[in-house]
C-alpha cells in the first residue's frame, strides 16, 4: 500500500476541530441567503479571496464575520452534518469539536440553539456511520473571565451534551492565568479542560495552561521548543499537543511548510498529532493536511503510522475503544 493510500484509509481521530471554522463559502452563500443575512462579498469568488490572512487577528475577524450567517438550530445542524460528511470521507472515525458560544450568544442567539443543532446532527452521523464524538465549549480569551461564568453557568443545562471546556480566540496578551477561575469551577462540575497555548504565544502559557487551567491537552503547543524544561515535562507525562500545520502556515506562525517544528517534536517523543483547526479557511481538512505534511517533512510511513496511532492515545475515548481503532492501523 503506498503511503497516501495507508494516510486516506486508516482511521483516525481528530482533536482540534473549529465547528465554525469549517463554513465553507458556499456554505456562508446559501445561509447568508437562507436568513436574509448580508455578508460583504458579491459572490463565492469574492469570499475565497478574503479567505486568505497574514495573522490570528485578521482570521478572527472574517472567521467572526463569516458566523453571522449562522442564526437557527438547522444552520448549526447543516454545518456540523457538511463536517460530518467529511470525516465520512477522510475516515475520521472519532471527532472531538469545538465550538463557540459567545460568538453566537453576543449576538442574540440562545445557547440551546447552537448546541442543539451541533448535538443532533453529531448524533446522526454516530447512528448513520458510527461517528464517535465528544463536544468541547470554548471560552473566548479576548473577552473577560466575567463573562465564561455566564456561558458556563448555561453548559450546566447541556452538560450530557458537553464534555469538557476550552480556551480559544486571540492568544497575544491573553494568558490563561486570566481564565484560572472559571477553569476551576468548570472542573468542580466535571467539564474536562483543554486550553490553545504557544501557538502565537509564549512557553509560558503553556505552563499556565498546564499548572493554573490543569488542562489534559494543549492546543497547538508548537513554541513549546522553546523551552527545554517544558519540553522535557511535555514529553515525561506525555501531554497531547494538537499540533494544526496547514493553520500554522496560513497564521504565519511557520512560513512555509518545510519549516514546521512537528517534525523535531516527533523527534523528541512529544504526544503530537495532526488537526485541521478550521479546515475552511485554512485550505484542508485532516487528509489534506496529513498528505501536505507528510510531503513537506519527509515523513516515514513509521512516523506517520505515530501521529495516527497518538490521535487515538489522546483522546477521551475509552481506553478499550482506543486499543480497538490502534489495532486497526
Amino acid at each position: 500500500m503506498s503511503l497516501l493510500d495507508f494516510i486516506k484509509k486508516s482511521p483516525k481521530a481528530e482533536l482540534h476541530l473549529h465547528i465554525e471554522g469549517t463554513l465553507e463559502p458556499e456554505q456562508m452563500f446559501a445561509l447568508a441567503k437562507r436568513n436574509n443575512i448580508h455578508i460583504p462579498f458579491k459572490n463565492i469568488n469574492e469570499a475565497k479571496k478574503a479567505y486568505n490572512f497574514s495573522n490570528l487577528e485578521s482570521f478572527l475577524k472574517i472567521y467572526y464575520e463569516g458566523a453571522k450567517v449562522l442564526v437557527k438550530e438547522q444552520d448549526f445542524f447543516d454545518l456540523t452534518w457538511a463536517y460530518a460528511l467529511k470525516c465520512k470521507e477522510d475516515n475520521i472515525v472519532h471527532a472531538e469539536i469545538f465550538f463557540d458560544p459567545q460568538t453566537h450568544t453576543d449576538r442574540g442567539i440562545s445557547f440551546d440553539v447552537v448546541i442543539n443543532g451541533i448535538y443532533k446532527a453529531l448524533q446522526k452521523a454516530q447512528k448513520e456511520f458510527g461517528l464517535s464524538f465528544k463536544i468541547i465549549m470554548c471560552f473566548l480569551r479576548h473577552l473577560d473571565e466575567k463573562e465564561g461564568f455566564k456561558v458556563l453557568d448555561e453548559a450546566l443545562a447541556h452538560k450530557d451534551k458537553i464534555y469538557g471546556v476550552g480556551l480559544d480566540s486571540s492568544e497575544t496578551d491573553n494568558p490563561p492565568n486570566k481564565y484560572e477561575k472559571l477553569f476551576k469551577k468548570a472542573i468542580k462540575y466535571g467539564f474536562i479542560t483543554v486550553a490553545h497555548a504557544g501557538e502565537e504565544g509564549p512557553p509560558e502559557y503553556i505552563w499556565e495552561a498546564l499548572n493554573l487551567l490543569n488542562v489534559k491537552r494543549i492546543d497547538h503547543g508548537v513554541q513549546c521548543l522553546k523551552d527545554e524544561k517544558l519540553v522535557e515535562k511535555l514529553s515525561e507525562n506525555q501531554i497531547p499537543l494538537t499540533v494544526c500545520p496547514l493553520s500554522n502556515i496560513k497564521l504565519r506562525v511557520f512560513n512555509k511548510l518545510e519549516d514546521h517544528s512537528l517534525k523535531k517534536m516527533l523527534d523528541k517523543k512529544l504526544m503530537v498529532m495532526v488537526n485541521s483547526d478550521d479546515p475552511a479557511y485554512f485550505g484542508g481538512y485532516l487528509n489534506q493536511n496529513l498528505i501536505e505534511t507528510q510531503a513537506a517533512l519527509n515523513l516515514s510511513k513509521n512516523e506517520v503510522k505515530t501521529l495516527l496511532i497518538n490521535s487515538f492515545k489522546s483522546s477521551f475515548l475509552s481506553e478499550e475503544k482506543k486499543k480497538e481503532w490502534i489495532n486497526q492501523i
